[in-house]
């Protein structure tokens, strides 16, 4: 009895395995784009809220039905901004998905920053970097995004 049992639930075990070594191979990270940034009108208490206009471009065959996000936003590595959300839209297969977020200050980290803007008035410009880590469910890997660039703060 015990035998019978043992080879269905292996071959299980390997058809599992096989679809999840089968999807991992073909995967590709979907890209996430920021497409607007605003002061949250609902803002209420002292610290101001912004939304975040957020944008999901899925480059593979299947949809990606996210089950959360947590992000975060540094600007010469002090970070200024950050926020998590549960509510992200379901990415349909060679799709995207346009959403918003909203994302407190981090009220000592903008006070840092802007001590450092303030001891240094001879810069041009200043890095930032928008780092994210979508939860696409237990099948796939947690899916970090991180973009990175410069900002001119001079013509």
């Amino acid at each position: 009895m015990k035998k019978a049992l043992w080879l269905p639930l292996g071959l299980l075990l390997i058809f599992v395995v096989g679809g999840c070594a089968s999807l991992s191979s073909t995967y590709q990270k979907p890209q996430v784009n920021i497409t607007s940034f605003a002061l949250a009108p609902n803002t209420v208490g002292l610290a101001p809220r912004f939304d975040i206009g957020i944008q999901i471009i899925n480059p593979n065959r299947v949809a990606l039905p996210f089950r959360g996000m947590t992000y975060a936003v540094e600007i010469e590595g002090f970070r200024i901004l950050s926020g998590a959300t549960p509510d992200i839209p379901t990415v349909p297969a060679y799709g995207q998905a346009d959403f918003m977020i909203q994302a407190s200050p981090d009220l000592f980290g903008s006070a840092r920053l802007l001590g450092d803007l303030f001891s240094n008035t001879q810069r041009s410009s200043v890095n930032y970097s928008f780092s994210a880590r979508l939860d696409a469910g237990r099948l796939l890997p947690m899916i970090n995004i991180e973009e990175v660039g410069e900002l001119k703060l001079t013509p």
